[in-house]
């Protein structure tokens, strides 16, 4: 795919892809040149109040921590580790991006968007040994995976009633939305991932969610894998028909490791891991 152009042609159609916000911006150039401690960093994210704010707060959140909360961003750098606040800081990023203008949806989108997260991380932290995939970068993608949705609800008026009418935000299905718009959030998603510069296969994972792709092996079938996961469990808590799960679900548990006859106690895990990480 051919990031630039596929750009261009969503400009020219009035499609706006949040921009980087200047934190990110700046924490990659320090990251690339090698300049940086802790407590530059530290100060560099503390240079915006809301992203730094929001960071602290799930930085502190029983996914992400054991033992005692840390009490400032350098400690929140040190306790985490670098590569893992980063995805964090971008995490929290694209929740700020869009504008404000639709509140109402894109906050329940938001509530949607994180709960998925939380079951993702839970679910790779779980089967981490299994999928080599950590709970930051499940956590991040399950924030990302959806995040066309905003853009296209900016674009198209009726896109954004469908999901102020639809309480339970079932989104729509990628070929209905190329049908009716010629784009689906799921292309979009994969050219906001690649443009925020989130690791590949995570911008991959988003690209090939539709299905557990045979042909992309390894980190980004295992991740999609765990998204899938995460979506049925939301589901369940919420209790929403996953119209997905009997297609793709015992794929989704092979490619997690799990045997179809413990999947009813994995789930009541995850679901009692879920409640106490979100304490």
């Amino acid at each position: 795919m051919d990031e630039e152009k596929e750009l261009q042609e969503l400009v020219a159609r009035g499609i706006r892809i949040p921009p980087q916000p200047r934190v990110l911006v700046e924490l990659a150039e320090r990251l690339r040149d090698g300049n940086y401690d802790a407590r530059g960093l530290a100060a560099l994210v503390a240079s915006d109040p809301g992203i730094a704010a929001m960071l602290f707060k799930v930085a502190r959140s029983g996914l992400f921590h054991t033992g005692r909360s840390p009490d400032s961003l350098e400690q929140v750098l040190v306790r985490l580790g670098l590569k893992q606040t980063v995805n964090l800081v971008r995490v929290v990023a694209l929740t700020t991006a869009f504008p404000a203008e639709r509140a109402a949806p894109l906050e329940r989108f938001w509530v949607r968007a994180r709960e998925i997260a939380r079951f993702a991380a839970v679910v790779a932290e779980d089967r981490v040994s299994v999928c080599n995939i950590f709970p930051d970068q499940a956590y991040m993608a399950g924030i990302f995976l959806d995040c066309g949705v905003p853009v296209l609800m900016q674009r198209f008026p009726s896109y954004c009633q469908k999901l102020m009418e639809n309480e339970g935000l079932d989104l729509p299905s990628l070929r209905e939305e190329d049908q009716r718009y010629n784009v689906d959030h799921a292309s979009i998603g994969y050219l906001v991932a690649r443009h925020w510069g989130l690791p590949d296969f995570v911008a991959q994972a988003i690209l090939h969610y539709g299905e557990v792709p045979r042909e992309e092996l390894g980190a980004v079938r295992s991740l999609v894998a765990i998204l899938h996961m995460a979506i049925h469990c939301y589901h369940l808590l919420h209790g929403v028909h996953d119209a997905q799960w009997p297609r793709i679900g015992a794929e989704v548990v092979r490619e997690l490791g799990i045997h179809p006859d413990e999947l009813a106690d994995y789930l009541a895990d995850v679901r009692d891991s879920f409640e106490i990480a979100g304490a």
